[in-house]
């Protein structure tokens, strides 16, 4: 079946809901698990000719997002470490997180994405779209949504 889950986490309740899920899941398949956070690139805002610049160095902007990285990744490596699962935890630079989400997945060897579903209908779910849903949308690889 799946040998190595590629799981995303932002570290919001459901994402760490959808964590625990995977784990369960991944212990019930004999599956690892790979942790994945998508840090976002230093942002800069155009306006007219010149450049709004965020006042955070570049340096310490990096700093943070490597430790919001550790912090939700070590949610999940905890909880793997828990139910006895082997865990890997990357990390990638990214402004686009579906994008990013794929690429880990293709980068460590994935042969399932586990990821959770906000559960958003009709119009608001067609104007917000979601990660998940261009995951589903441009993934090579298998997609487990859990709502």
């Amino acid at each position: 079946m799946f040998k190595n889950i590629l799981v995303p986490t932002d570290g919001s309740p459901l994402s760490q809901e959808n964590a625990r899920r995977a784990v369960s899941f991944a212990k019930e398949t004999g599956a690892r698990v790979t942790a994945f956070f998508a840090k976002p690139g230093y942002p800069v805002t155009y306006y007219g000719e010149g450049a709004l610049i965020d006042p955070t160095s570049p340096e310490k902007f990096a700093e943070l997002a490597e430790q919001q990285a550790r912090e939700n990744l070590g949610f999940v490596e905890q909880l793997c470490h828990e139910a006895g699962i082997e865990c890997q935890a990357l990390s990638l630079v990214s402004d686009v997180p579906y994008e990013a989400i794929i690429d880990a997945a293709a980068q460590a060897g994935c042969d399932l994405i586990f990821m959770a579903s906000h559960g958003r209908r009709g119009f608001s779910g067609l104007l917000l779209g979601s990660e998940t849903n261009k995951v589903l949308t441009h993934s090579k690889i298998p997609v487990l949504v859990y709502r």
